[in-house]
């Protein structure tokens, strides 16, 4: 990945759009959709700002993720092997995208309240989908996952077409018609 004294970013077209990705000394610390110039510099702002370091754009330095991305879009990829860096998040929500990143796999959903219950707060259902809009590592850390307990799809920070197509590229829900 890169030095601990930078940031590296990039943007990967890919089937939900293009995504920026950004990787620091710790590993992959960012994934962001809907990566328009206006998003990316906004992103390379704050990411300057919470990690107090220089946020550069290299492509080269960013390929290991972009190669899983592809993979894993292509359908060839069912589990992500990449360092994360959780600097973006901290307390309940760390705990909880941990649990989501190492418990829920490939093809299988959870619902908030199940999710809750695995990090040991039971009264936290809205809590954890606070913590799956506040995820700064969505597709690897699989916050799309996550549902609600009477069956229906929840909420998606990066908008819930995305999410349909994600829990579709993974054999979870039919592949939209159009």
């Amino acid at each position: 990945m890169v030095g601990m004294d930078e940031v590296a970013w990039a943007v990967r077209e890919t089937a939900v759009g293009p995504l920026m990705v950004a990787c620091g000394g710790a590993g992959l610390v960012l994934v962001a959709f809907r990566a328009e110039p206006r998003t990316v510099a906004r992103q390379v702002r704050a990411l300057e700002r919470r990690l107090g370091c220089p946020v550069v754009e290299d492509p080269e330095r960013t390929a290991p993720v972009s190669e899983q991305l592809d993979a894993y879009f292509a359908g060839g990829l069912t589990r992500f092997d990449l360092p994360l860096d959780w600097s973006l998040t901290t307390g309940f929500n760390r705990r909880v995208l941990r649990e989501l990143a190492v418990g829920v796999p490939y093809g299988s959903v959870v619902g908030y309240q199940d999710l809750a219950d695995r990090v040991g707060e039971p009264g936290a259902a809205r809590a954890v989908g606070a913590a799956m809009g506040a995820n700064p590592l969505p597709v690897v850390v699989p916050c799309h996952r996550v549902v609600e307990s009477d069956g229906g799809i929840g909420g998606f920070g990066g908008g819930l077409e995305i999410k349909r197509a994600l829990l579709a590229l993974e054999g979870v829900l039919p592949a939209p018609l159009f």
